[in-house]
């Protein structure tokens, strides 16, 4: 059945609701926060434009080891999963939003063999986790996966039975959908989702990958050990025709499925792999990143009536031209803004994928930006954060640095942003 389009707006709004517990301004429950896109909703936050170690540090709490997860928040508490660089030792902090005290350290995970990350991208601590009220996940793929209790810092489930071989470390942040929990399993070897029982951590469904490979040589051998299998995306939800679907892009293509059961609905397929990006939705369409490769940004119709593959007869647009591999895009109004791994910013049409403008931020990006008070952020490898006004031409705003680099996408809680560094979580507020 086709809904109307007020019907679906309707539609929308509910299904808004009941993902958005960023309804309270102190939390941001996921990997580019409740809606999953990056923006801040509620605004105006009267979020700082300006800052420097001097300048703006409500606090600054050191975290010693190598990961890259983002930190989520729950009122007063701040949660960051951590690695020892070798991955030997996989754990998890809480931190006190008020004053970045540590309230809770745990060592989650002691691995005896561990496979080297072989790049300075990754780390073995790279999947956010997600939070609810009274319940924090945590998930290291393949290693272990667990959920906490956060008013007693005790452990209510485990697992470390799915197996994945990641070959470069994992970086899939799970997902919570009513009492699911979600993980993305995308590996060299194996490429499936699972939802566990949030509760109990029983597994409810799995669903393997469907993807065409087209990496086997004549002699049966794998092209590249098998590192064009894989994937570290995270799955994004939307409403289409009344109903709640997940789209989780992987290596060579990208589904719908349906969260309560797995099902797949539909599939696109193109040449990328290694995809990292979370994708983002645009009224009746959602936009994502085929990773490796040539990076390509595919513009996809969400339609109620979509089975199998649809890449001939649902694709909008499909350009490679200045795409980032690895961090997300952002979405204001009518345009799209995304910055390449080297720095090259650019604001696209969404109605055609036409570029409106480019320019240069100098430095590297694998951060996801933010979008607050209709400025965008955008976080550097090199410790500095752009911020710029989103319109018709490019306009900085500010530039700011702290001492070391942005691998994590920050998070934002009341008046505050939460960034993490290679070193540390900052507090950062107008003083």
């Amino acid at each position: 059945m086709h809904y109307p389009k007020s019907l679906q707006i309707i539609f929308f709004s509910f299904f808004l609701l009941s993902y958005s517990n960023g309804k309270d301004k102190h939390t941001w429950t996921d990997f580019r926060g409740p809606s999953g896109d990056g923006i801040v909703a509620d605004c105006p936050r009267n979020l700082p434009t300006k800052w420097s170690e001097q300048k703006n540090v409500v606090w600054k709490t050191e975290i010693k080891g190598r990961a890259w997860s983002s930190p989520v928040i729950w009122k007063e508490q701040v949660w960051v999963t951590n690695s020892t660089p070798d991955g030997k030792s996989m754990g998890a902090f809480c931190v006190n939003s008020k004053t970045g005290d540590i309230i809770y350290k745990f060592e989650l995970f002691e691995n005896d063999n561990v496979e080297p990350l072989g790049n300075s991208v990754n780390s073995y601590g790279s999947p956010s986790p997600t939070v609810e009220e009274g319940r924090v996940y945590i998930h290291f793929g393949s290693y272990g996966t667990v959920a906490i209790n956060t008013e007693t810092g005790k452990i209510i489930w485990k697992r470390t039975d799915l197996p994945c071989r990641h070959f470069r470390g994992p970086g899939s942040s799970p997902v919570l959908f009513e009492d699911l929990l979600i993980l993305t399993m995308d590996g060299v070897d194996f490429q499936y989702l699972v939802a566990l029982n949030k509760k109990t951590g029983e597994t409810i469904w799995k669903t393997d990958r469907s993807t065409k490979w087209d990496d086997v040589e004549p002699n049966g051998k794998i092209r590249g050990d098998g590192d064009l299998r894989k994937a570290y995306s995270t799955p994004t939800f939307t409403n289409v025709g009344g109903k709640t679907i997940m789209i989780s892009p992987g290596a060579k293509s990208c589904f719908a499925y349906d969260p309560k059961d797995g099902k797949e609905i539909w599939n696109v397929t193109y040449s990328g792999y290694s995809n990292a990006s979370r994708c983002v939705i645009y009224k009746d369409n959602v936009i994502i990143n085929t990773g490796y490769g040539k990076p390509h940004l595919i513009s996809i119709k969400l339609d109620p009536q979509a089975r199998g593959n649809i890449t001939k007869s649902h694709v909008n647009w499909d350009i490679f031209k200045r795409v980032p591999k690895r961090s997300s895009p952002i979405i204001y109004k009518d345009n799209l803004y995304m910055t390449t791994d080297e720095g090259i910013l650019t604001c696209l049409d969404l109605q055609n994928g036409k570029s409106v403008w480019s320019d240069r931020m100098p430095g590297h990006f694998s951060s996801s930006p933010i979008l607050a008070d209709g400025n965008i952020y955008f976080f550097s490898e090199m410790g500095h954060c752009y911020v710029v006004k989103p319109g018709e031409k490019y306009q900085l705003v500010a530039r700011n640095e702290l001492d070391s680099g942005f691998m994590a996408s920050p998070a934002v809680s009341g008046k505050s942003i939460y960034a993490r560094t290679k070193t540390h979580l900052y507090r950062i507020e107008k003083l």
